[in-house]
């Protein structure tokens, strides 16, 4: 085994949950981690999207902004995830896997956290913004940690 280096973290299992930014997205993971859910909002159309883009993808304008979204969400659709073996998914099993749509329009994936009981999940239930770890999921509305 060769040593290990001076400030130089020990490499550990790859972690499958973990954003990697680019120039253009290290806005928005930022915001994440701050605690703030960003969409773009295209000033040609008007509409909003979600994943980020560098363009308006109804219009195809370039002219599109950073918003903070207001973080509140419905359920659009879900999944009950009862094996994941890539890490650290494995850990969290079961989870609830969601498509949620935002207030502002766009829909986005993302996790339901905070769910003991997923058999009562609904389509159209309201659901908020958390973050865990810098990364947007969404709990039901109201609930408290």
């Amino acid at each position: 085994m060769g040593a290990r280096r001076e400030g130089v973290p020990e490499a550990g299992p790859q972690r499958y949950d973990a954003p990697e930014a680019d120039a253009f997205t290290r806005t928005y993971w930022d915001a994440a981690a701050s605690g703030r859910l960003l969409i773009r909002r295209c000033g040609g159309c008007g509409r909003a999207h979600h994943y980020p883009r560098e363009f308006c993808p109804h219009c195809w304008s370039e002219d599109v902004e950073w918003e903070t979204a207001v973080g509140l969400a419905t359920l659009y659709t879900w999944s009950v995830v009862h094996r994941n073996d890539l890490p650290p998914f494995g850990q969290r099993t079961p989870y609830v896997a969601a498509v949620v749509e935002l207030a502002e329009g766009p829909r986005m994936m993302t996790e339901v956290v905070e769910c003991a009981d997923a058999g009562r999940l609904r389509a159209g239930a309201e659901l908020e913004v958390v973050f865990r770890d810098g990364v947007p999921v969404f709990r039901r509305k109201g609930v408290s940690r």
